[in-house]
């Protein structure tokens, strides 16, 4: 059984470069309207710090979001980050401040225009798509941990 286990992580490794540095990050199931979104839940400083960085694809369905602990006007960066995305940056009750689009391996900065608790990255136009702006509400943040 163990070699088993073995021989998946490997031609996992292998098939899929970077799934072995990923951590495993919990999901949380959101909402944006009638749009559900799995996302993994990155509220610790090392999980914020490593993000989306070296990974190549991601379900349209998916995201991570990125748990602060303290509300302020918070700023992301694409280094290492190989899928273009958007970020949009939420407040306490998870009402969209504003949504910048990111291009991958840049060291731009891409801020809160009012103070964040969260930021939810998406694939590229994945809010704008979902005609999703300033002011719209993302449920099941509620059930988020504390950013640590």
């Amino acid at each position: 059984m163990f070699a088993r286990m073995v021989l998946l992580a490997t031609m996992l490794a292998i098939a899929w470069p970077g799934w072995a540095q990923q951590p495993q990050l919990p999901l949380l199931e959101l909402f944006a309207g009638m749009h559900r979104i799995e996302a993994e839940v990155a509220a610790t400083s090392g999980s914020r710090q490593i993000g989306m960085m070296q990974r190549t694809i991601m379900a349209p369905q998916r995201g991570m979001l990125f748990v602060f602990p303290e509300v302020a006007k918070h700023c992301m960066w694409m280094r290492n980050t190989l899928l273009p995305l958007s970020v949009a940056f939420l407040d306490e009750k998870g009402r969209i401040i504003n949504v910048e689009d990111m291009q991958p391996k840049t060291e731009d900065n891409h801020c809160a225009k009012a103070p964040a608790r969260y930021a939810l990255e998406m694939n590229l136009g994945w809010f704008r798509s979902r005609g999703l702006g300033p002011g719209f509400s993302i449920t099941g943040i509620d059930k988020a941990p504390p950013g640590r």
